[in-house]
């Protein structure tokens, strides 16, 4: 029988369900997340330049996006609080061992929770009841309440891939605790900056490839062109920054997790000139099957040269490592996330190129498909990126200190099981009710963007300042949706 089947067969039956639905819940989490950490400060920026340059088309983005933002928020609150749930009852070994430990971090996302449900309160409330410049100074905290919230969860998660600030008494649990050493542990500078520009960058992708799909249907006016230009801008400045970043977060990883690095780069025995493997498939007795072999290129990626020594998974004992098939996942999803990144990277250099040299926006129909497909390959190199953390990571839940398997409630598989399915059941339902509403939402703007249009004014839909008095227009003076008049 091979290793991996005797590790499974001596871990608890509840292990694998408790595992998948903690899996489930982050991953549907996860989408929202770059709305939540992001989104609001691409809004202000969009608002910013509408102040600045007293730009209609820009306000009625911000405002727009505003709401979105509320939405978004409210469905987060449901999937954050599950999760929240789910660390005290799936894991209640992690919890009451360690969470007097790490547990601040899970505090200082509570607090920065609630101050940041108060600013989008007062924003949403603001247009058309405060003054601009009073209303944009109120919204300015916002963005810092949302790196707050990220701030508290990466400051717990990246404990626990290096735990320090404790000491064990005799029977193994921490005392002597030093909170600040618990929170600013060696990975958390680059765990923490490298997700926040990953924030970023998708939020501008996921935001543009909205306007990148009006743009391809012909809609080329102002509002069109300023809701893909603002946040393209951003994700495109953020991509190449993310690409230093994510080099140098694997670094670190090869410097304080060197096991999780061997799994990330399915690297069986500790050695030097290491070839880099581009997906392929490690075996139990340390072959690798499939992908593209360069020679050398590990070593070179890890310490600038060949002779660079690689740890291997080998270098533990198989309980203390990721099983083969364990390292194959972390593998893919890392070397998927990394080509994502370097696809994103190229698109913003080509509108980059583009805009320095002719000073306007791609012309072509291939750029603007690219960039309508960004946000999805962003929010699945996220996906990627957390996969790689935690099955990396494996078996410790807290590394080399508390095994998964340590920490896993008692409950019966069985119950475990049924719980994921009525999980699963009801999230279908909250995001298949946010889409809808976003649809709905879609549908009165445009509809209200066609009534301003119809109206004996002169007017446009842009006219229409979120800081001036409402349009009063009649029921009779809407005229049938066409074809040309979609807005998003």
């Amino acid at each position: 029988m091979s290793t991996s089947f005797h590790l499974l067969a001596d871990a608890p039956a509840q292990l694998l369900p408790a595992r998948e639905l903690m899996a489930f819940t982050l991953a549907s989490h996860i989408i929202l997340v770059p709305l939540g950490v992001a989104f609001p400060f691409i809004t202000l920026v969009m608002h910013y330049r509408g102040l600045r340059r007293k730009d209609a088309t820009a306000l009625l983005l911000a405002r727009r996006w505003s709401a979105v933002m509320a939405v978004q928020f409210a469905l987060g609150i449901v999937t954050g609080t599950v999760l929240s749930f789910e660390f005290g009852l799936l894991w209640p070994g992690l919890m009451g061992r360690w969470g007097d430990v790490f547990g601040v971090g899970f505090g200082v996302e509570a607090w920065a929770f609630f101050l940041e449900a108060v600013l989008i309160a007062i924003y949403l409330y603001g247009w058309r009841r405060l003054k601009p410049r009073t209303h944009f100074l109120l919204a300015l905290p916002l963005p810092f309440a949302a790196l707050l919230g990220a701030f508290g969860i990466l400051a717990a998660n990246s404990w626990m891939n290096t735990p320090q600030g404790f000491s064990l008494d005799s029977e193994g649990n921490p005392v002597d605790v030093n909170v600040w050493k618990a929170i600013f542990t060696p990975m958390f500078g680059p765990q923490y900056w490298h997700f926040v520009v990953a924030m970023v960058l998708t939020a501008g992708f996921m935001v543009s490839g909205v306007y990148a799909m009006g743009w391809l249907r012909g809609r080329r006016d102002h509002y069109h062109r300023l809701g893909f230009t603002v946040p393209f801008t951003i994700a495109a400045v953020a991509a190449p920054v993310q690409f230093v970043l994510g080099d140098s977060i694997a670094r670190s990883v090869f410097h304080k997790q060197p096991v999780k690095f061997a799994a990330l780069e399915i690297v069986w025995k500790t050695d030097t000139r290491v070839p880099e493997y581009l997906f392929g498939r490690l075996h139990e007795d340390g072959t690798v099957s499939g992908g593209i072999k360069i020679p050398l290129l590990d070593s070179v990626l890890a310490g600038f040269s060949p002779n660079t020594e690689v740890v291997g998974l080998t270098s533990v004992p198989p309980d203390q490592r990721p099983t083969a098939t364990q390292a194959t996942i972390a593998h893919w999803a890392f070397d998927l996330m990394v080509v994502i990144g370097s696809v994103l990277v190229l698109l913003a250099l080509w509108y980059g190129f583009v805009w320095l040299r002719h000073r306007r926006l791609p012309a072509s129909a291939w750029f603007y498909r690219s960039a309508a497909g960004a946000g999805a390959a962003s929010v699945v190199a996220v996906e990627c990126g957390w996969i790689a953390t935690e099955v990396g990571r494996q078996p410790w839940i807290v590394y080399q200190n508390m095994r998964v398997a340590e920490a896993v409630t008692s409950t019966r598989s069985t119950s475990l099981w049924i719980m994921l399915g009525l999980v699963m059941v009801v999230y279908v339902f909250l995001f298949g009710s946010f889409v809808v509403i976003l649809l709905k939402m879609r549908t009165r703007w445009r509809l209200a963007d066609e009534q301003q249009a119809a109206a004996d004014t002169g007017g446009t839909p842009e006219d229409d300042l979120p800081y001036g008095p409402r349009a009063s227009l009649s029921t009779s003076d809407v005229p049938a949706a066409g074809p040309g008049g979609d807005r998003t």
